[in-house]
């Protein structure tokens, strides 16, 4: 273990420059989560991984025989057709005490009002502007609980989840932990961002821990909850239909860089069997239904697939710029990205901007004249970028569209036209130059 002095409080992590200061340039044995994270877990994106919490549980030279040892039921869990291709089909097998098909049936609960799966402009809850807007953050409530379901709050998105098409944009704000309650999301891909407050997620594959300047993936289908361990929480979702989130290619920049595989964390199998009552709630098409049962979801004693939700520290983000001149494309800030069905355009990328040199002469720009004309006017000193901070994108080829929630909250707000006033005619300044040019042209032109 790295010695106690070594990024001992959870913040650290959040002004380090990059991962790789937490090895002291190797004078301290490597380690691969911030020291906080009470789990184990195995490294890989898209692995096909195995993972027992009783050694010797899972067959092997088949998936489901006659007898599983000690009684358990064999569970496929699919998330592609069967006959997709081997590099794009997605399954694991679960081992558990009971199926999951053991449960009391299903009861519809009421609309959440917060919430939006259907983006097209038919409609009415849904809004369209071509004004630039931005929302304030959130708040998390106080006077009542509300734990990560009944904290969610959609606020833009395109498509429809019954199409296998689109994405959402939420935010979660969340006061208490969810008790003996579990969630599925049967529409699409949780990517989650939490900006306030650890959380502790369960799943059906084992426990993760993430904090801020981590995200952590959950498939579709998975059952999970959220535990709060350190207080309120508040944070982002990006969702996505009808496709998976996945690396991004590397082109010209080789084998490394950007996300690499072996960051990527997966968990590995930790069962509960408890007879009690349990609460599961499920999202399909937007809606949400509740059944009950008197068993923990969670009693998964091994599994084996590559359909595994999984976490990335964004800290370890290796970071491809330029070192010349101009400004290169956004693109390079790519952590992962969805396919969308228009192959030369991704449904969706999530991006981050973390800690980084500036050390070139680029393309001048900004928010405001102010920063234009600073740039523009002064050399670039070496600089570092996003100093103890990290921010992300959730960038789509799609336009969105505005659900009422964000669109009547007191936090939305546009950005002031008046800000671009500032914003001088310089080319009229070289009017007399201009016009001398042109005239020089014409006469040429005129003896050619």
């Amino acid at each position: 273990m790295p010695s106690t002095d070594s990024l001992s409080d959870p913040e650290e992590y959040q002004k380090i420059f990059h991962w790789a200061e937490t090895q002291k340039d190797g004078t301290i044995p490597s380690f691969n989560t911030r020291r906080n994270d009470p789990y184990d877990y195995q490294s890989g994106f898209g692995n096909a991984f195995t993972s027992e919490a009783i050694p010797g549980t899972i067959p092997h030279g088949q998936n489901s025989p006659r007898t599983v040892r000690f009684g358990l039921y064999a569970e496929q869990m699919t998330a592609t057709a069967f006959v997709a291709p081997r590099h794009c089909n997605k399954k694991a097998w679960l081992y558990r005490v009971r199926p999951a098909v053991a449960h009391q049936g299903f009861t519809e609960l009421p609309d959440n009002k917060d919430t939006e799966a259907n983006f097209l402009p038919l409609n009415p809850r849904i809004h369209i502007s071509p004004t630039q807007l931005a929302w304030h953050p959130f708040d998390i409530p106080e006077s009542e609980e509300v734990d990560f379901v009944s904290g969610l709050k959609t606020v833009a998105g395109s498509g429809d989840p019954t199409l296998r098409e689109g994405l959402a944009t939420h935010v979660y704000v969340a006061n208490t932990s969810m008790k003996k309650k579990a969630f599925v999301n049967s529409d699409g891909e949780f990517l989650i961002v939490p900006q306030q407050g650890a959380l502790d997620i369960q799943t059906e594959f084992g426990p993760i821990f993430v904090q801020p300047g981590e995200i952590v993936i959950i498939q579709r289908g998975i059952r999970f909850s959220v535990n709060l361990p350190d207080g309120p929480s508040r944070g982002y979702i990006l969702e996505v239909w009808g496709t998976q989130f996945e690396l991004p290619e590397l082109g010209p920049l080789g084998a490394n860089g950007l996300a690499n595989d072996r960051d990527f964390l997966s968990p590995v199998a930790q069962y509960e069997v408890a007879q009690e009552p349990w609460e599961i709630i499920y999202k399909l098409g937007g809606k949400f239904f509740r059944s009950t049962q008197n068993h923990s979801p969670y009693d998964v004693v091994a599994w084996h697939g590559n359909y595994v939700p999984y976490k990335y520290d964004l800290t370890k983000f290796v970071n491809v710029g330029s070192i010349s001149v101009d400004h290169i494309d956004p693109s390079i800030f790519c952590v992962l990205t969805a396919k969308s069905r228009d192959l030369t355009a991704p449904l969706a990328d999530f991006l981050t901007f973390s800690p980084r040199w500036d050390v070139a002469s680029l393309v001048p720009h900004g928010v405001a004249y102010e920063e234009f004309k600073d740039a523009t006017d002064n050399a670039p000193p070496a600089m570092q970028i996003s100093k103890a901070s990290i921010a992300f994108m959730f960038e789509s080829c799609r336009p969105f569209t505005i659900t009422d929630y964000a669109w009547n909250s007191k936090k939305k707000h546009e950005h002031e036209p008046k800000m671009w006033d500032s914003l001088v005619d310089n080319f009229s300044k070289h009017a007399k130059e201009v016009d001398e040019i042109l005239a020089k042209k014409a006469k040429n032109h005129s003896f050619s």
